[in-house]
C-alpha cells in the first residue's frame, strides 16, 4: 500500500514538471543592421530575427515602400529612410517545437547625418497575452555620409587644343564599304548597257523623256472615255457637250496649231477657213461647236439621236483630218 502511494505521488510530481516545463516560453528577439555605416544612396538590411514556439503568433513591423517622415530633436528618425524591399519572413531554424524566424528590410537613406532607429520591435500574442517584444535595449544608430567634394581641386587652366595624328585604321572600314558599293553600281551600269545594247538601246535613252501622243490618239482617247461616262444619258447634256467642245478644241490646238481653247465659235469658223480639211468635216465642226453653246449657254437639250449624232462627227472629224503619214505607217503595221 506504501509502495503504491509512493508510485502515485512521483506520477502527480513528474506531471506537474511536465505541465510547468510545456508553458510557453517568452520569445527572444534581436535585431541588428548591416552595415551600420554608408554613403548617401547605399542601401542597408535591418534584419529581426525571432526564436519562439511553434503555437505563438508574431507580427513583423510593416513598413510603406518609399515612406518617409520628418525628423525630431535635430536627429532623423526611422521613417525618414526609404524602404526599397520589404522582404519575406524565412525560418531559419526548426527545432520541435521551437521556430527561429527571421524578417529583412532593405533601406537607404538620401540625406547625410546619423539616424535613430530606434528598438525595432513585433508583436507578440500567446492565449490571452498580447505584448510588444523589443530587439536591443539601446536605439540602433545608422551614420550616412556625403561624399567630400574638393573645389579647388576642380580649378585648373584651359588645356590647348591637340591635334592627333591620323590613322588610316580609322576610315579603313568606311573605306572599304564605300568601295564595295562603288564596284556593285559599276557592275550594275554595265550589265544594264549591256541588255540594253542586245536590243539596239542606250543608257542614255532611259533618261529621254517619252515623245508626246499624237492629237489624234489623244482626241481618239479622250472620245472613248467619254462615251464610257454616258452623260447625256443621265441628263447630263452641259457636261456631254462641253466635253465635246473641250476636246475637239485641243484637237484643233495640237493637230492644226489653231487656239481654239480660247476662241469663240465664230472666231473658230474664221480659223478653219484657213487650213485644208473637208468641206463636210468643217460643217459638221461648226455644227457640233454651236449645238455645244446652245446647252452651254441657252439650255437647250437635244434628242438622243442629236446627241449620238454630234459624238460621230467629232469622232470622224479626227479620224479624217489626222496626218496621212500616220495613216499609211499603221496600214503596213497591219
Amino acid at each position: 500500500m506504501i509502495t503504491r502511494l509512493k508510485h502515485t505521488l512521483l506520477l502527480l510530481f513528474a506531471c506537474c514538471a511536465y505541465s510547468a516545463t510545456a508553458q510557453s516560453v517568452t520569445p527572444t528577439v534581436k535585431a541588428y543592421i548591416e552595415p551600420d555605416s554608408i554613403l548617401i544612396g547605399d542601401r542597408f538590411t535591418l534584419t529581426i530575427e525571432v526564436d519562439k514556439d511553434q503555437v505563438q503568433s508574431i507580427f513583423f513591423p510593416a513598413f510603406q515602400m518609399g515612406e518617409q517622415a520628418p525628423a525630431e530633436d535635430g536627429m532623423p528618425q526611422f521613417g525618414a529612410l526609404e524602404c526599397l524591399e520589404d522582404h519575406p519572413v524565412d525560418t531559419v531554424e526548426h527545432k520541435g517545437r521551437r521556430l527561429l524566424l527571421r524578417k529583412r528590410y532593405t533601406l537607404t537613406a538620401f540625406d547625410e547625418g546619423v539616424y535613430n532607429l530606434g528598438r525595432p520591435s513585433v508583436i507578440y500574442a500567446d492565449k490571452n497575452i498580447v505584448d510588444t517584444l523589443y530587439g536591443v535595449r539601446d536605439s540602433l544608430r545608422l551614420v550616412v555620409n556625403t561624399f567630400k567634394i574638393d573645389s579647388t581641386a576642380m580649378l585648373c587652366d584651359i588645356k590647348p587644343v591637340k591635334t592627333l595624328k591620323f590613322k588610316f585604321g580609322e576610315i579603313s572600314g568606311y573605306l572599304t564599304i564605300a568601295l564595295v558599293v562603288i564596284a556593285l553600281i559599276a557592275l550594275g551600269i554595265y550589265l544594264l548597257a549591256r541588255y540594253l545594247a542586245a536590243r539596239g538601246k542606250k543608257i542614255t535613252d532611259l533618261f529621254k523623256p517619252e515623245p508626246p501622243l499624237p492629237p489624234h490618239i489623244v482626241a481618239i482617247t479622250a472620245l472613248e472615255a467619254l462615251q464610257n461616262q454616258k452623260l447625256w444619258q443621265n441628263n447630263r447634256h452641259k457636261e456631254y457637250y462641253s466635253a465635246l467642245s473641250e476636246i475637239v478644241r485641243t484637237y484643233l490646238d495640237g493637230r492644226f496649231g489653231i487656239g481654239a481653247m480660247e476662241m469663240s465659235t465664230d472666231e473658230i469658223v474664221e480659223a478653219i477657213k484657213e487650213i485644208d480639211i473637208p468641206q463636210k468635216n468643217a460643217m459638221d465642226l461648226v455644227s457640233v461647236l454651236r449645238d455645244a453653246d446652245l446647252v452651254k449657254f441657252a439650255k437647250a437639250i437635244f434628242e438622243a439621236a442629236e446627241n449620238e449624232s454630234a459624238f460621230t462627227k467629232i469622232y470622224y472629224f479626227v479620224e479624217e483630218t489626222k496626218p496621212v503619214e500616220i495613216t499609211d505607217e499603221n496600214e503596213e503595221d497591219k
